[in-house]
């Protein structure tokens, strides 16, 4: 694996912020900046992190962006909607050809994230100032490394089962709360080349992005999703009989 720094970018939607004084108030920087300089306390010079918005031209994910672009962590919840489809699509193919992603609380109804997924992602809430305990219930991996067990989140969203996603292929942490709801709060996935891990913690009506426990996670987060290879879609080739390595281009039923 490369020993460069990773190369980050936290997108945020950056609208709560706009138009509610105490959210503006909570992340004076954004619930984008906030995670950035989480972070960034527990990667240090490990990583490089710029931030993009949904309101810049093309969402601040140009191609460009993305081609240096390590690992993408999102954050969205009230403008979902407004993800130009078409962006989506370019998120959607970097993630399947080695682009780390790091889907946070309620990106869970993200259209990337839907996408990556094939189901609805709906789930169970409540935003009644619960406290929730983090459990680790995989504590060998790289992502638990270091992580208290439970992490105390004193007043956060209630998130609860049933959460309609796919079997993930790791669990690694799990919720309770305080009317007894239990939630699978962080969990992996590959598609295509790409990692994927899902952390629920985090909302813009509690100070749950300024826990350095969670920051914590979300840094473990972005080093397991790194990508351990060059970045590659993965093709239909022809290939003749016995020759095993010089695949031939092929136009596929997707292409006419």
């Amino acid at each position: 694996m490369s020993t460069a720094p990773i190369r980050v970018v936290v997108w945020g939607e950056n609208r709560h912020e706009q138009v509610e004084p105490s959210v503006a108030e909570r992340y004076p920087d954004g619930m984008h900046g906030a995670i950035a300089k989480g972070v960034s306390a527990w990667l240090g010079d490990k990583a490089t992190i710029t931030t993009h918005t949904l309101d810049e031209p093309e969402h601040g994910l140009t191609s460009d962006v993305l081609d240096e672009t390590d690992v993408l962590v999102w954050w969205g919840h009230a403008a979902h909607g407004e993800v130009a489809d078409e962006v989506v699509e370019r998120v959607h193919r970097h993630v399947l050809a080695g682009m780390g992603l790091v889907v946070l609380h309620s990106g869970h109804w993200s259209k990337i994230f839907t996408k990556l997924m094939g189901t609805t992602c709906t789930l169970r809430w409540r935003s009644e100032h619960d406290r929730e305990l983090v459990w680790t219930v995989n504590p060998q991996h790289p992502i638990a490394r270091g992580i208290p067990n439970p992490i105390v989140i004193p007043e956060q969203e209630m998130y609860g089962e049933y959460f309609d996603v796919p079997t993930p292929d790791e669990l690694i942490f799990i919720s309770g709360f305080t009317g007894g709801e239990v939630f699978r709060s962080g969990m992996t996935y590959r598609r295509g080349f790409g990692r994927i891990f899902y952390f629920s913690p985090g909302d813009q009506d509690f100070p749950v992005y300024h826990h350095p426990d969670v920051n914590h996670v979300i840094a473990n987060g972005i080093e397991w999703a790194r990508p351990d290879r060059e970045r590659e879609t993965p093709t239909l080739l022809r290939y003749d009989t016995d020759d095993f390595f010089n695949g031939q281009g092929y136009r596929g039923a997707f292409e006419r």
